[in-house]
């Protein structure tokens, strides 16, 4: 799986390459082996030897395309799938989007996993509406402007096709 850190220009594939079941973990970074620990993994903190350092981890956001961890008192954001992100924000970038436009557009094909808000709610640009499943990731749907949910164009279950309309803002 490939993850990009957010003050880090280079993207760190990795993958577990051994689990021994006691807390042992072989993990390949770019890579490299490294020789990985569990001391504690509880309410969304992990306690770890990494090649023989301590490292403690506290779980404070995660979303569909990205996870934000504060290690060591310093807050990090990984993003997951970073490549698919890339493609999603030009994507919307060349759509042209206007704060006129009314219909938010689903960028992929998927199954709705998720859906985040209901008609009525209010919406800064930015925020998840509808939660996406495509080739094993999901993917949230965001609001393209600041607005109010007028209507829901899908339910849980349903499939859409790249630029279905899932809902109307505004």
């Amino acid at each position: 799986m490939e993850f990009k850190i957010n003050n880090l220009d280079n993207v760190l594939s990795g993958a577990i390459s051994e689990s021994s079941g006691d807390g042992k973990i072989i993990a390949t970074i770019n890579g490299k082996e490294h020789a990985i620990r569990i001391i504690v993994l509880k309410n969304s903190i992990l306690e770890f030897i990494l090649d023989n350092s301590y490292i403690t981890a506290k779980l404070i956001e995660f979303g569909s395309s990205y996870i934000k961890i504060i290690m060591n008192g310093e807050q990090i954001i990984l993003k997951k799938h970073s490549k698919l992100t890339e493609i999603l924000e030009k994507s919307l970038a060349l759509s042209g989007s206007s704060s006129g436009e009314n219909k938010l557009f689903s960028q992929i094909p998927g199954r709705v996993v998720s859906i985040m808000t209901k008609s009525g709610d209010q919406l800064k640009k930015g925020d998840s509406v509808v939660v996406l499943e495509s080739m094993k990731m999901q993917v949230a749907v965001k609001a393209h402007k600041d607005g109010s949910v007028r209507e829901l164009k899908v339910k849980v279950g349903d499939t859409v096709s790249r630029n279905d309309v899932v809902a109307l803002i505004e």
